[in-house]
């Protein structure tokens, strides 16, 4: 199935939640219960089309009302479904350093010379901070950099690309772990 480049992942649905029909999403927007207020969300199963209906914080998950699941059995289908809504439907931003992940993902990664070393392919984050994901299209290969002002100072939305400026390694008088 093609995917619509266009869909942004704003949550997961998980396990269901209670006897009622409830269900536990994993959302990914700023604030969890904001998710529901962007109306009816597309999924990634076809002709499937969830609205939230009723959303409150439960620790580290939203637990939410769906409009038409009504019981544990129904809720209990749709784990594991993914909730997209269209880019054109988000807000834009005010801040000039913040900026959707798949704005940036595809850009052209540079060097501050202008010699282009890959293409911005995810951005990640392992806990310690957002990364910046470059694949090489000549190798495949993949680098990880560290997604702050200082080593990616510059970045060009419309003109398609944004500056890479790699950390220094530890200084040639250290020895590298062995």
């Amino acid at each position: 199935m093609a995917q619509n480049s266009n869909r942004i992942l704003l949550g997961k649905i998980g396990a269901a939640h209670g006897i009622k029909g409830e269900v536990r999403i994993i959302s990914h927007t700023e604030d969890p219960e904001a998710i529901g207020s962007y109306g009816p969300l597309d999924t990634d199963r076809p002709g499937l089309v969830i609205t939230i209906e009723k959303a409150r914080l439960s620790k580290t998950v939203l637990v939410a009302r769906l409009k038409g699941v009504a019981d544990r059995n129904a809720a209990e289908l749709l784990n594991g479904v993914s909730l997209f809504v269209d880019r054109e439907r988000l807000p834009e931003t005010d801040d000039e350093d913040d900026f959707y992940h798949t704005d940036l993902i595809g850009l052209d990664a540079r060097l501050e010379n202008g010699v282009s070393i890959g293409e911005v392919s995810a951005l990640p984050n392992f806990g310690a901070g957002d990364l910046i994901e470059v694949r090489d299209p000549r190798s495949g290969d993949t680098f990880l950099y560290p997604f702050t002002k200082a080593v990616v100072p510059q970045i060009d939305i419309k003109g398609g690309f944004l500056v890479i400026s790699p950390p220094l390694d530890a200084d040639p008088g250290e020895e590298e772990p062995a």
